[in-house]
């Protein structure tokens, strides 16, 4: 019988959805993850298998925590600048935002199951946007996203005097 886990496996998700939506998956390594979560190699193996499942629970994580309830919250607004802003919004907070976006671009041309949730991800934000949008939805959210990709690829520019 093991010793019973002495991390919590829920805020070790959501640190590596940080690191994943900081460095991408690729530029995450798992000595990156063991010293982010403080969990052993051993251990971080033995409870989620590889990085890459690591990786889909927690982009799934990130679906079902951040992505769901914002579009959520999206899809009661009638107003079609309300429900616009709201969707930027909540595509454009927090650490985890672009890990979305990230996995879009980095892993789903690649792996199934990942191009599976970001597609999930965006259906998500494009039926949101249809009850005050109706056939511009799509067009809508890929803006948002497109937006949101764009701020995210920018490179911090030193301010001119």
């Amino acid at each position: 019988m093991g010793r019973p886990r002495s991390f919590d496996t829920d805020q070790a998700v959501s640190t590596a959805a940080t690191l994943f939506a900081t460095h991408g998956f690729e530029g995450t390594s798992v000595d990156d993850l063991v010293t982010a979560t403080g969990i052993h190699r051993g251990s971080l193996y033995k409870t989620f298998g590889s990085k890459r499942s690591l990786h889909l629970t927690a982009l799934r994580n990130h679906l079902d925590h951040e992505i769901h309830p914002a579009t959520a919250a999206v899809a009661t607004l009638t107003d079609p600048a309300q429900a616009l802003a709201s969707a930027i919004a909540s595509y454009d907070s927090g650490p985890a935002a672009g890990l979305l976006l990230l996995a879009a671009a980095e892993r789903a041309p690649h792996d199934p199951d990942v191009a599976a949730l970001v597609a999930e991800g965006i259906a998500a934000l494009e039926d949101a946007l249809r009850p005050s949008h109706g056939d511009a939805a799509p067009q809508l959210a890929s803006t948002v996203l497109g937006t949101r990709l764009r701020l995210h690829a920018r490179p911090t520019a030193p301010k001119e005097h």
